[in-house]
């Protein structure tokens, strides 16, 4: 067979010098992971596969003693047993969930938090009761803003010790499609992934689905917790309060084609046709356009789009690429929604890295 060369990392010590991790950076890496992208090719992502970020530590939870309390600005206060809540109406929904920092390592210069690349979402299905079947069923008060919503996670984060809170303005916690989820995939929640109850909010990016869920509290203002106000913002830095991160923005990303080298990734493909294939997604609309380039952005063409698997899921695309001439090319791919959001081919840089969503780009080589 052909040889074909890889291009060299950096000086020969490993790593390039702009790409060097810190070691805290590392730590996190390894507490959290990615899908790997190649996991796009199931329509719904297997529990393994699915991206995971703890920001703390895992809780051993006892279901047999752990109880959901609800309470705050409410006629009735209520305290649910996991059997109990199991006993409500239930739902199944298939639903996309990105991280808000996704494509932070991307970053030039880079904020320094979990390092993530690529991967940072899956598609999964998850059981449970509507959370407005159990605000109703409390009662709200007329004059109710938000909803607040516990984890039993603890630690520190800006110089905060906290537990993990985020809050949903009273409508979106109303709709009817906001789960509070037992199962994830036909299955009870394993430990990493909130058992025995989290938060699931389609369209949202993953802040917001609390897990280890614990409390659930209706106020009359704006919560104004450390992971609501600081964590989760676009910014230009740090110290501004900037605009609050919420749904997902548009985006897409492709499986790989041909096979890898080890250590750069940089994908070996025979000459010949080759079917791309990727999924798109958008917490504000449904997606209504992939584009395809495999000259890195100069050009595009019109993907196909398979039908919806769901309201609130991914969207799969496929392109049909003859690569009969051997040499190197950056693939790239492109999503719009029907808001006529579009990914960008540039970067959008944020003090935090949050909501990175330009254009996937992947470099081949055909020989």
């Amino acid at each position: 067979m052909a040889e074909v060369t890889i291009p060299p990392v950096g000086d020969g010590s490993g790593i390039e010098e702009s790409k060097r991790f810190l070691a805290e950076e590392l730590q996190l890496a390894l507490r959290n992971r990615a899908m790997p992208l190649e996991g796009l090719r199931w329509d719904i992502t297997p529990t393994g596969m699915h991206y995971l970020l703890v920001h703390y530590d895992v809780p051993m939870v006892d279901a047999s003693h752990w109880r959901l309390d609800v309470g705050g600005l409410v006629g009735k206060r209520l305290s649910l047993s996991l059997n109990e809540l199991q006993r409500l109406p239930q739902r199944t929904l298939a639903v996309t969930m990105e991280c808000a920092g996704d494509g932070r390592g991307l970053l030039q210069p880079r904020p320094v938090s979990q390092p993530w690349l690529y991967g940072g979402v899956a598609n999964a299905e998850w059981t449970g009761t509507p959370l407005r079947g159990l605000l109703e069923q409390a009662g709200l008060g007329n004059d109710v803003r938000e909803i607040v919503f516990t984890g039993l996670d603890r630690g520190f984060e800006g110089g905060h010790e906290q537990t993990y809170q985020r809050s949903l303005p009273i409508d979106t916690a109303l709709h009817e499609d906001v789960l509070l989820a037992w199962a994830m995939n036909g299955a009870p929640l394993e430990p990493q992934h909130g058992y025995p109850l989290r938060l699931v909010v389609p369209g949202w990016y993953g802040m917001a689905h609390v897990k280890w869920l614990a409390d659930i509290e209706a106020i009359d203002t704006d919560f104004e917790g450390y992971q609501q106000t600081s964590a989760y913002r676009y910014s230009q830095n740090r110290a501004e309060p900037g605009d609050a991160v919420t749904l997902m923005r548009v985006r897409s990303l492709m499986v790989p084609p041909g096979i890898p080298d080890f250590m750069t990734r940089t994908r070996i493909m025979e000459r010949g046709p080759v079917e791309l294939f990727g999924r798109a997604w958008s917490g504000v609309a449904p997606i209504t356009h992939v584009e395809v380039s495999t000259d890195a952005g100069a050009s595009w063409e019109d993907a196909k789009l398979d039908a919806a698997a769901g309201h609130h899921a991914w969207r799969s695309w496929r392109y049909t690429w003859d690569a009969s001439e051997p040499g190197p090319y950056e693939l790239c791919c492109r999503a719009t929604d029907a808001e006529a959001h579009s990914q960008p081919l540039d970067q959008h840089w944020t003090a935090r890295g949050m909501g990175n969503n330009a254009v996937h780009r992947v470099h081949v080589i055909v020989r």
